[in-house]
């Protein structure tokens, strides 16, 4: 050790109880331990004092009698090593994380649940309620800030949005997104489905209002419903067919329709995106649902609605809605 080798090389004096004669004066510390008591038999003719064993121990130290503090694993070396491993070690994904990955690795060619077969539908389930049974935020209405900005909708149950996610319903218009925006300060809800066509990009959305209900519920009334204004595309692209209640559709026949249809449709498209988006109240009747929340992190949440239907959310930005 450091430490007792410097001890060991302090002066060593020999103390006695007489006063030394300043003619035999001599440098001790030169001398090995065992010539000590000699000097001072030469000098005195007494015998060094015997009650003074524990300055033989401390001026001369075996290192194996500190054996043990050598073994102690807070020095300098081993420790700080073992540490510096621990450190570069690469962290295992949670089991949380694996869980929210292949929930959403098994949502690939569902197009939001419409076209999930009923063994995918089973996986899903069974994904879905192990999460749920891992719920990292038991009380979500008591965590809005977590509930706060856009989500977007990645999967669902709800046979009622199915018809609007058809292409059979709008041959010529696709769903490009599903979303819902939550402001816990103003309490509002703002559920939004967005379409892209041949001629231009719109949207429809339902402003609510909502009221906590539970630690898990709350209740949402709808007030009014919005048709987005158009807004024209970079590029009109027609398609060659369009499928139709199941039969495919050849519009190569109608090319030069088409154009003109098309010209007259972008000066119509032109005038109508210079139009405030249009506005419309909704029934009493359909003004109220809730929603239980049962699944609550950073960028995923599970909701069940009306009739157990089950609503998987992506918040916007999450490296979870990566390919």
């Amino acid at each position: 050790m450091a430490f007792v080798s410097q001890f060991n090389q302090l002066p060593c004096k020999t103390l006695s109880l007489n006063p030394p004669q300043p003619q035999l004066i001599s440098k001790p510390s030169i001398f090995p331990i065992g010539s000590i008591g000699a000097g001072v038999r030469a000098a005195t003719g007494k015998s060094p004092i015997s009650s003074r064993p524990a300055f033989k121990v401390r001026a001369v130290v075996n290192d194996d009698e500190w054996g043990a503090e050598k073994d102690e694993p807070y020095g300098d070396g081993p420790a700080v090593a073992v540490a510096e491993e621990e450190e570069e070690k690469p962290l295992e994904p949670s089991e949380i994380y694996k869980l929210k990955k292949a929930l959403v690795d098994s949502f690939d060619g569902t197009d939001r649940g419409l076209q999930a077969s009923s063994e995918t539908r089973a996986e899903i389930v069974e994904l879905i309620t192990q999460l749920e049974a891992k719920n990292p935020t038991p009380a979500p209405t008591e965590a809005l800030s977590l509930l706060n900005g856009k989500w977007i909708l990645a999967y669902t149950s709800f046979s009622g949005l199915y018809p609007l996610m058809s292409r059979t319903t709008f041959p010529l218009v696709k769903v490009e997104e599903i979303s819902q925006t939550i402001d816990s300060e103003s309490f509002t809800v703002q559920n939004s489905v967005q379409f892209s066509g041949p001629l231009a990009t719109t949207s429809i959305s339902t402003n609510a209002k909502f009221e906590v209900r539970s630690p898990q519920r709350v209740q949402i009334k709808f007030e009014e419903g919005v048709i987005g204004t158009p807004q024209l595309t970079d590029s009109l692209v027609i398609p060659e067919n369009v499928e139709f209640l199941g039969q495919k559709i050849d519009l190569s026949p109608f090319n030069g329709i088409i154009t003109s249809i098309q010209d007259t449709a972008s000066n119509v498209a032109k005038t109508i995106s210079s139009q405030p988006p249009i506005k419309f109240s909704i029934p009493n009747s359909k003004a109220e649902s809730w929603l239980l929340t049962t699944y609550l992190d950073e960028d995923l949440r599970i909701s069940r609605g009306d009739g157990g239907s089950v609503f998987v959310l992506i918040k916007e930005g999450s490296a979870l809605l990566s390919p």
